[in-house]
């Protein structure tokens, strides 16, 4: 504000206005993080190079302002003795000095820009161009800097009694056997000098000043655009780590910060999908731990309070149905926890997929019969070997058929086949059930996802068997159409492929078990 004080009465005020406004909007109330660096770093350094820049064109317009005066004075100082020297004669004696430069000052033609004395070979002052008597208690520096200097010269910028500033050249004048015959003094005042200089410096100061003003405003203006919508962010980010997740930014541009806006709705929508997803999952189990238990417990009561051997048969028969349920339930859970967080290790080693899969098929024969569904497998005559964890890759098959026989209504089919082409191996299971609709179809494979949420199931059994795929290097791909059924393929490399290709092999367990492998055969 003390610069503004030095400014145009009506230039300051509205400026003063125009701060006073945006600080009641909290533009500049209080400078910290991003205005603060912005302002030490920015403005700063602008202040820091204009005020430099000032001083140096400050300095140097003095400087040749004072050389440009100095200039004229000398070469005034010159003519002046290039005209007492061409007198009749010239001047050898003092008294001959003393008449021709009488003569000279006396018809002066710009007595009133600048001054000239003549001085006497004793030092005292004889004649002035101004026609009044001269100060004879005033210093003259440069005059015995002249006497003192070998060329005859002495110059000076010096206060006069009367405190004003002046600058001064004199020369003195000698015989030819270099004895003092007088000397020319020129003085001229500095202070109509001195006033344009003070004019250029004083416009190059308010030139600066309105510099940083305009930057210092729009580089605010600037900061402002930033800092508000990051608090915006802040704040709703804040509020979403709370739970909140239907909290949303409004994006007003198409920047940087506009796509941080986006990117944090975004998160908040998955998030609130998770948390929604998660909710579901939570319901979902807790409804299936609870069915069995409740199946469990009601048998074991009646049991205890005694029946008949038939109905102790059936009872103990839907205990065990129900235990197995629960603890596949339970296993599920724990696999899902060990890919959650990285604990879960495969076992490696060289199987023959055609069995585990005959296995897997074997198993849910009696219950298509049951279901009075069609079941056909395909069988593929021979397999090249692959590398996998036996246990994992039954896994991944019962859950996949499970849910084929889970969405596949009474008399449907459910058909299994095999196919190996290129180094891979691929397993297709299909059913003419009910389908997927296509807006679940890109989620089904996420966890706590449940496209379905009539039949039973935790929705997390598709994401298991998705991340177990992924670490044997595998893929699994799902297509279906709403009413007309599902299918699943899952494809392996073959141990051949792998080792025609190490470099892909970047499951840690399955190169581990290729370096095992190679050491063994060298």
């Amino acid at each position: 504000m003390q610069l503004l004080q030095k400014m145009p009465h009506n230039l300051s005020s509205a400026i003063k206005r125009f701060l006073q406004s945006h600080l009641s909007e909290g533009m500049v109330v209080k400078m910290k993080g991003i205005s603060r660096r912005w302002f030490v770093n920015t403005v700063g350094l602008i202040v820091v190079i204009l005020v430099t820049f000032i001083v140096v064109l400050s300095v140097t317009v003095q400087s040749y302002a004072y050389n440009s005066i100095q200039q004229v004075l000398k070469g005034r100082v010159d003519e002046l003795l290039n005209v007492l020297s061409s007198g009749s004669g010239g001047y050898k004696t003092s008294s001959d000095f003393s008449t021709v430069s009488r003569n000279y000052i006396e018809n002066f033609p710009d007595k009133n820009s600048m001054e000239i004395m003549g001085i006497d070979r004793d030092g005292k002052i004889f004649i002035t161009s101004t026609g009044f008597n001269p100060d004879f208690n005033q210093k003259m520096p440069d005059y015995e800097e002249a006497i003192l200097s070998e060329d005859n010269y002495g110059f000076q910028v010096f206060l006069l009694n009367t405190g004003e500033k002046v600058m001064a050249i004199t020369r003195t004048v000698r015989d030819a056997d270099q004895n003092m015959l007088g000397s020319i003094r020129y003085m001229v005042s500095l202070e109509k000098a001195d006033r344009q200089i003070r004019l250029i410096v004083s416009t190059l100061i308010f030139i600066g000043m309105i510099i940083i003003l305009i930057v210092f405003l729009s580089g605010l203006y600037f900061v402002r655009s930033i800092v508000l919508p990051v608090q915006q962010v802040t704040s709703s980010a804040r509020r979403i780590a709370q739970g909140d997740f239907d909290v949303r930014i409004q994006k007003k541009k198409e920047d940087e910060i506009g796509q941080l806006c986006d990117s944090i709705n975004d998160m908040a929508r998955e998030l609130g999908a998770s948390e929604q997803m998660k909710n579901d999952f939570i319901s979902s189990v807790s409804h299936e731990l609870r069915t069995p238990l409740t199946s469990i417990k009601g048998w074991a009561e009646t049991i205890t309070a005694g029946v008949d051997p038939t109905t102790e048969k059936r009872g103990m028969g839907v205990i065990i149905h129900e235990s197995e349920r629960l603890y596949s339930i339970v296993e599920e859970l724990l696999d899902f926890s060990r890919l959650q967080s990285g604990r879960m290790v495969l076992n490696i080693a060289k199987i023959d997929l055609m069995a585990e899969l005959g296995e897997a098929v074997y198993m849910f024969t009696d219950l298509a019969r049951t279901e009075q569904k069609q079941f056909t497998y395909e069988e593929n005559a021979i397999l090249s070997p692959i590398l996998a964890d036996v246990n994992r890759l039954k896994q991944i098959f019962i859950n996949i058929l499970d849910n084929a026989f889970k969405y596949t209504d009474e008399n449907g089919e459910i058909n299994v086949s095999t196919e190996e082409s290129d180094g891979w191996i691929s397993v297709s299971i299909s059913d003419n059930g009910c389908g997927i609709p296509q807006e679940h179809l890109l989620n089904v494979k996420k966890k706590f996802y449940k496209a379905n949420q009539v039949v039973r199931g935790s929705g997390i059994g598709l994401a298991v068997v998705d991340e177990i795929i992924k670490l044997h290097g595998g893929t699994f791909s799902i297509q279906s159409k709403e009413g007309r059924g599902t299918t699943v393929t899952v494809q392996f490399p073959t141990l051949a492929f792998i080792e025609q290709h190490p470099d892909e092999a970047y499951i840690p367990e399955i190169q581990t078990y290729l370096n095992n492998h190679n050491e063994k055969g060298a």
